[in-house]
């Protein structure tokens, strides 16, 4: 028996308050998802200067948007006169500049205050000092990264560095050539459960063999349980009789160029923290962005991305797409199932994990550090 009184071969979870608690989820806001960065929008959606994009992150509401230089620049969505909401749509487009619908105070795409009523005879209001107040912005694999702490982390060490962890390097994910590619589908998903049994969910295939039968015909290795990602620069390999990342294990499509031999013919699964899952397959990348919305609700935005004349000829993208799809859905239904159990007494303690799992401990150990209640294992 281990000093925490479990066999050997067990690992304890989080408690189960971890995952219904509001004070806990507020300091996971503060601390993680405001601290860190968070992967916001796909650069298309900003293809011209003024097209913009509202998204949640943390408790705070930041809006993406392109210049007349073609930058991207992120700001609080907060009108600086008396607090206002500036844009309450998901996404659209202004011809020059953002207005705000209560007194009229405009910024232009650089953040700029450049009018309101009766500003002339405020000459003592700077036009830079009360602008949008700007968040820290890049640009990477095609998507829009934004990081609201004042003093940000490197980058290349949390996003970059965690593809280097999982792949050995980045070149091998820079073969999809993910900024080239095309939306192909998109598809939302709303789930009842709390943002880190997603993450948790996401890392293991215990569970592989008993809810994702499509999955396991086309990845027969997981039908054992054990997840690819576990070995750095592994992909899980189709099939014999595999054809393609498909449904029915049908052919896909035309094959992104870039992609190696040895990359064809083989799955790869990437966590970049905190809200990031990329996966890999040699005609299409998927692409999934989590934005917690409360302890038991989060909100997943997924991409099927693919090369562009794949997109623009208008191939049927039906069968790769339902793939995955299926296999979203099983897991957000699994997901949906734990959340209620979390508030029981009986999970007061939490749960378990088996040796397949045990790499989730380093997931829950790295959340307790984010969050400052680091704890013996």
């Amino acid at each position: 028996m281990t000093p925490t009184g479990l066999p050997d071969s067990l690992i304890a979870t989080l408690p189960g308050s971890y995952y219904t608690d509001p004070g806990i989820f507020a300091q996971e806001q503060e601390r993680i998802f405001e601290a860190m960065w968070f992967c916001a929008a796909r650069s298309s959606e900003l293809g011209r200067p003024g097209a913009f994009r509202t998204v949640g992150v943390g408790r705070e509401s930041i809006l993406v948007t392109r210049s007349r230089d073609h930058a991207v620049r992120a700001f609080h969505n907060v009108c600086r006169h008396r607090g206002a909401r500036l844009l309450t749509e998901e996404g659209g487009e202004v011809r020059r500049a953002f207005q705000c619908p209560y007194h009229a105070w405009t910024y232009d795409l650089d953040g700029r205050l450049v009018a309101a009523p009766n500003l002339t005879k405020m000459p003592d209001v700077g036009r830079t000092e009360y602008g949008l107040v700007p968040v820290h912005v890049r640009e990477w694999l095609g998507y829009v990264w934004v990081c609201l702490a004042e003093d940000p982390p490197s980058f290349e060490e949390q996003v970059v560095g965690a593809v280097v962890t999982r792949l050995g390097d980045v070149a091998s994910l820079e073969r999809y050539g993910i900024e080239d590619l095309r939306v192909g589908r998109r598809i939302v998903y709303d789930v009842r459960a709390n943002w880190k049994l997603i993450v948790e969910n996401f890392m293991e295939c215990y569970h592989c063999a008993t809810i994702h039968p499509e999955l396991t015909e086309v990845l027969p290795e997981f039908a054992d349980g054990y997840a690819a990602q576990y070995y750095v620069g592994h992909g899980a390999e189709f099939g014999a009789d595999v054809e393609g990342f498909t449904v029915d294990g049908s052919p896909g499509l035309e094959r992104i160029p870039g992609v190696s031999a040895a990359q064809d013919r083989r799955y790869y699964a990437i966590t970049i923290r905190p809200q990031v899952f990329v996966n890999l397959v040699p005609d299409h990348v998927i692409f999934h962005r989590m934005y917690p919305v409360a302890a038991d609700r989060t909100v997943v935005e997924c991409d099927w991305l693919y090369l562009e004349e794949v997109v623009a000829g208008g191939r049927d993208l039906s069968r790769s797409v339902e793939l995955f799809d299926r296999v979203n859905r099983q897991d957000f239904e699994a997901c949906e199932r734990c959340q209620p159990a979390m508030g029981s007494r009986i999970y007061a303690k939490g749960g378990v994990l088996v040796p397949s799992e045990h790499h989730i401990a380093g997931f829950h150990d790295w959340v307790h550090e984010r969050l400052g209640t680091a704890q013996p294992r």
